[in-house]
């Protein structure tokens, strides 16, 4: 759900008393508007060693890197996604990190396609290797407490047009009452039926047909 991330210049300086890199991380959308709730996640390479940081309301947060190459991820739900690298060089003698600044620039997608989110044929029962992309849900909603979404179900064209819609409405109420039981206030959600009427794929084939049996999230 996130498209790109830019960074400013990076600024370290020596003879201060920090053996890790102090990194000051701001993140903004593309109007500089600051963006709470963002989780950033510093991946080194090597050790595979994550180090994480969520921006306060201010768009800000601290971290603390040592030495090594680092990638970049922007959590999303169900995936981090690589967008940069980051280098945080060894120190020679008498040298100490003092200063580091970046800023992130992100645009956020407004909807989004539960992947990985399955149901029992024909029913609106969630299947339980579901549940971790559902969390992942509940965790992007509590961090963004201000946030409502809607959730949007849909089917392939198999059965009747009818019952499709009611198949659509009702696997999208199972999501609603998931994230209730999570904890998420019902009053930031809604739903919506759609049945087979907004295909994404051709029905002609079963990659198609499961393309289109889907759940989507409107940011509203």
């Amino acid at each position: 759900m996130k498209f790109l991330i830019l960074f400013s210049a990076l600024i370290i300086q020596t003879l201060s008393f920090c053996q890790t890199a102090p990194l000051s991380v701001s993140v903004m959308n593309y109007e500089k508007i600051a963006l709470e709730g963002e989780q950033v996640i510093f991946v080194n390479q090597s050790s595979k060693i994550q180090f994480k940081g969520v921006s306060n309301d201010e768009g800000k947060f601290k971290v603390d890197l040592p030495a090594g190459k680092y990638d970049i991820q922007l959590k999303s739900i169900g995936e981090a996604m690589d967008y940069s690298t980051l280098e945080i060089p060894e120190l020679g003698p008498n040298q100490f990190y003092n200063e580091m600044w970046m800023e992130v620039m992100i645009e956020e997608a407004r909807s989004f396609t539960l992947s990985n989110l399955n149901f029992a044929t024909n029913k609106s029962d969630i299947k339980t290797n579901s549940f971790k992309v559902l969390d992942e849900l509940v965790d992007y909603l509590k961090l963004k407490p201000e946030v409502k979404i809607r959730i949007d179900g849909h089917t392939d064209n198999v059965g009747e047009e009818s019952a499709n819609l009611t198949l659509s409405k009702n696997r999208a109420n199972s999501v609603k009452k998931y994230l209730i039981s999570k904890g998420i206030s019902a009053s930031r959600l809604s739903t919506k039926g759609f049945g087979e009427s907004a295909p994404v794929a051709e029905n002609t084939t079963e990659n198609g047909k499961a393309q289109n049996r889907r759940t989507e999230i409107q940011i509203l």
